[in-house]
């Protein structure tokens, strides 16, 4: 019998109070892929609260409709004035292009595995590895992914392995072996604690 995923991440001492404690950050499985993508970029370089500021507006701007079409057809002016940049419009367009001339569904990547959705994406200029694996976990749901580009999951990670001390990646990739095939999940937890603002 395959051990349920909590249970495997519950056999690391150091992360099974925070799976006891904390949720894990939410998947919400009915965001379109696209909606998604566009969430991921306009996240880049930007605080939570700053981002969901930005996207709030974004989404008015779009009349609620974030399709590669609708991106594609409205205005730049009043996207810019909701607070995207010039470099993140044009992000968002290069995006909706590739959605709207290949197949970037969850249905379209089944078959390909995490490394070639990875290098799919970031074929796209603006999408780089972070928002790939951004992609791959709250898309896809993919089980076993470490996006270690994450700055907060990288400071959780420090917070609870070493007291804050800096880590170099490496040494947290060895950290996180113990978790597979559910690198994805433990990333979703230490994010809900570093977001409740426990972390030193």
């Amino acid at each position: 019998m395959t051990p349920a995923p909590d249970a495997v991440l519950r056999e690391d001492p150091v992360l099974e109070p925070i799976v006891d404690r904390y949720d894990p950050d939410p998947i919400d499985s009915s965001v379109p892929e696209y909606e998604r993508l566009v969430a991921s970029i306009v996240n880049q370089q930007l605080s939570t609260a700053a981002a969901a500021a930005v996207r709030e507006r974004v989404v008015d701007v779009l009349g609620g409709e974030v399709t590669p079409a609708r991106v594609l057809e409205t205005p730049e002016e009043p996207l810019l004035e909701a607070g995207l940049s010039g470099q993140k419009l044009e992000y968002l367009h290069n995006a909706a292009r590739a959605f709207r001339d290949r197949d970037l569904s969850r249905a379209g990547l089944a078959d390909h595995s995490n490394d070639a959705v990875r290098e799919r994406l970031t074929e796209i200029r603006g999408i780089g590895d972070w928002t790939a694996r951004m992609y791959l976990i709250y898309v896809l749901e993919r089980p076993d992914v470490l996006p270690l580009g994450d700055l907060a999951l990288r400071r959780g990670i420090e917070d609870l392995y070493a007291n804050g001390a800096d880590l170099p990646r490496a040494r947290m990739r060895e950290i996180a072996e113990p978790w597979r095939p559910h690198r994805s999940l433990a990333t979703r937890y230490i994010w809900s604690y570093y977001e409740a603002g426990d972390a030193e």
